[in-house]
């Protein structure tokens, strides 16, 4: 079995097993009724990205661009328009959150953090400069922006790199992670941060570490979580690509990458998608 499947399954026994559940939660379900989370604390998944190792699973199917699209979106267009997320990316999930001051935005999180501290330009220009620093970090978790508008904390908020010779290494820290439906999509995309990041530097991708506090699975997702864990994977050897041709950051697009071996249509057949009801 697969590093990636193997973390899946573990992690969601983990929180059936020990997990907590909370008390008063703000999340709510579409009907009004309180999303209740059951959860644990400290989690850290481990990928050699150099090895191949991808965290991606078979247990059910990923929509692996619609990941990407929405990455490209934070970090690159570093916008918080809807518009754009919907119209130039074909990323829909994001309407529940809607901000309330800025109508037609999330407010001033995530892509509009980025652009207003520029972290990605002083990132690329930071490990370029100064590789073997030891202070290459982006972090979303701005109290001036939380001030300013409304909007959902950002949840995968802060990452920090490491020169490892030719190898350029990433943490991403998360504060909460609904795992059992954006745990994986969430690390895929960091994933292929750290493939862009790497590229532009000149450098290969080597380890991409994830830390996650608070890891839960929504008490109307037991069921899923369970038929996740009882199901077999499929064999194969996704591997996720980026086009050698591109070298820099701000040039590459959705479709510069690919995932080899990975066969959704086999996928769909033996392990089909799971319905979420999700907390807002």
């Amino acid at each position: 079995m697969r590093i990636a499947e193997q973390y899946h399954k573990q992690i969601l026994g983990r929180i059936l097993d020990e997990g907590y559940m909370d008390v008063n939660p703000r999340p709510k379900y579409s009907d009004g009724t309180p999303a209740h989370t059951l959860s644990v604390n400290h989690v850290m998944t481990r990928y050699d990205i150099s090895a191949g190792e991808l965290p991606i699973i078979t247990l059910r199917p990923i929509s692996w661009q619609a990941s990407i699209r929405e990455l490209l979106w934070i970090y690159q267009e570093q916008s918080n328009s809807l518009d754009v997320l919907e119209n130039k990316y074909n990323v829909h999930w994001w309407n529940a959150w809607e901000s309330k001051d800025v109508p037609g935005t999330i407010g001033q999180r995530y892509g509009a953090t980025v652009k207003k501290y520029n972290l990605i330009g002083k990132l690329l220009d930071d490990i370029k400069s100064n590789p073997y620093g030891r202070r290459h970090i982006m972090n979303m978790w701005q109290e001036a922006d939380f001030e300013e508008t409304d909007g959902l904390m950002p949840c995968c908020y802060e990452s920090i790199w490491n020169v490892r010779g030719e190898y350029l290494d990433m943490v991403m820290i998360q504060r909460s992670s609904d795992y059992a439906t954006a745990g994986v999509i969430n690390e895929l995309q960091y994933t292929a941060l750290l493939m862009m990041v790497a590229r532009h530097c000149g450098l290969k991708p080597g380890i991409f570490t994830h830390f996650i506090a608070n890891v839960q699975i929504y008490d109307r997702h037991m069921e899923q979580a369970r038929e996740l864990i009882r199901r077999e994977p499929i064999e194969c050897n996704p591997r996720l690509i980026l086009n050698p041709d591109k070298t820099d950051f701000f040039s590459i697009t959705p479709e510069d990458f690919t995932l080899e071996d990975y066969p959704i249509d086999l996928i769909k057949e033996k392990n089909p998608q799971l319905k979420f009801d999700l907390g807002i």
